[in-house]
């Protein structure tokens, strides 16, 4: 019981990524802000702790990256999805909110919802939906009483789909674009000789291993004709990997790890080659044009033809509704046409001021202006806490 005699609010959390993570970490936040002596029990990592979660067992008991690690862990995984359930159902709280990781969470909403319909549940980041199993929106439904999307075009695949009240609160990016975004002097940078391009093979082993060489030999083609100063932000576990791999590169890019020095480099950078993934977003709202590539092993793609959807996978051309960041996917990608591509975001072309002008409408795509994206989160899930299933929430955007 606070102070003023008001209930303090109890809040079930669960996250089982590190993404997740660092969302629940910043949810906590401005729960505790907005709501004064609000209590959190559940499951996260390092961040969501240093926000006052006591975590009932290590988060990385959920994290698993491909089929065999899943089946693997398979049998912990079940033991703390039985413990996570049981732990919500012994002390009920005013909302549970699950973070990402939806084969995990999906099932933990559907199990406490089948077992305590009264409990409101949030579940926070959407699965997919708009490139892969698109049932999943409508079997969201019954068991999640708000969505809170990170994409502005999501609430409305949820609407199409089936899918529950989606609320968009913007990604977490946002919070952090005055590091993405160049002062006066760098935005000079970028227009001066060499060309600072950034090279980004990738946040995971495999993903390194398999666009190495292919990432090596295009940045060579180009050399050929543009001189430029490449650097490579990387993660610093991943540190000897990328100096093992880099070492038969003809042109041997500045490798730097920490995360300043990599938000220095974006500030700076007039291009870039990447991996596909959420950097190509952080890439749009620096105003970074760039080229996508990936591969996947020959089973995951044969798999992956047969259950995708849409024509791109570039989280920046979903926003903007239009192709204008090339992708290059498993035998497409080539060095020839990886090394084009580059060489025209770099140069001052057609394709790099298609770029330009995409990326200038993404700040009022995303609405960045107002509270943050974690702010409007806690906004979301206190209407529930306090309200209960039946509480007021505002429309749905």
């Amino acid at each position: 019981m606070r102070e003023d005699g008001e209930k303090a609010l109890r809040v079930f959390m669960v996250a089982g990524e590190e993404s997740g993570d660092q969302l629940g970490g910043a949810l906590m936040e401005n729960l505790q802000g907005a709501a004064p002596g609000i209590a959190f029990r559940g499951v996260g990592g390092r961040r969501m702790e240093a926000a006052g979660l006591a975590s009932l067992f290590p988060m990385e008991d959920l994290t698993a990256i491909g089929i065999a690690a899943v089946l693997g862990k398979l049998p912990t995984i079940l033991r703390r999805l039985r413990e996570t359930v049981a732990a919500v159902l012994a002390d009920p709280p005013d909302v549970l909110v699950l973070v990402d990781a939806p084969d995990f969470t999906h099932r933990v909403a559907a199990r406490v919802r089948a077992a305590n319909p009264d409990i409101p549940i949030v579940k926070y980041v959407s699965p997919t939906v708009w490139i892969w199993r698109p049932g999943r929106a409508a079997a969201m439904r019954p068991h999640v009483d708000a969505l809170l999307a990170l994409l502005p075009f999501e609430p409305e695949v949820h609407r199409r789909l089936g899918g529950p009240a989606t609320f968009y609160v913007g990604h977490p990016l946002l919070e952090r674009l005055d590091e993405l975004r160049p002062s006066e002097a760098e935005a000079e940078r970028r227009r001066e000789q060499p060309p600072l391009v950034l090279v980004l093979p990738g946040s995971r082993r495999r993903e390194i291993v398999r666009l190495g060489a292919d990432f090596g030999a295009a940045l060579a083609r180009v050399g050929q004709t543009r001189p430029m100063d490449l650097v490579l932000p990387t993660l610093p576990r991943l540190e000897p990997l990328v100096r093992q791999t880099i070492a038969s590169w003809p042109l041997k890019p500045r490798i730097v790890a920490t995360e300043a020095e990599k938000y220095a480099a974006f500030r700076s950078a007039r291009a870039a080659l990447a991996a596909s993934g959420t950097v190509t977003l952080e890439l749009a709202l620096a105003g970074i044009p760039h080229v996508a590539a990936y591969r996947v092993g020959w089973l995951e793609a044969q798999i992956a033809r047969r259950i995708l959807q849409g024509t791109t996978v570039i989280l920046a051309n979903l926003v903007a509704g239009e192709n204008v960041v090339p992708e290059y996917l498993q035998e497409y990608l080539t060095v020839p046409v990886l090394a084009d591509a580059l060489d025209k975001v770099i140069g001052d072309t057609p394709e790099r001021a298609w770029q330009d002008a995409t990326f200038a409408r993404f700040d009022g795509i995303f609405g960045i202006t107002g509270p943050s994206p974690s702010a409007r989160a806690a906004e979301v899930v206190l209407r529930l806490a306090r309200g209960g299933r039946t509480g007021a929430l505002p429309p749905p955007a």
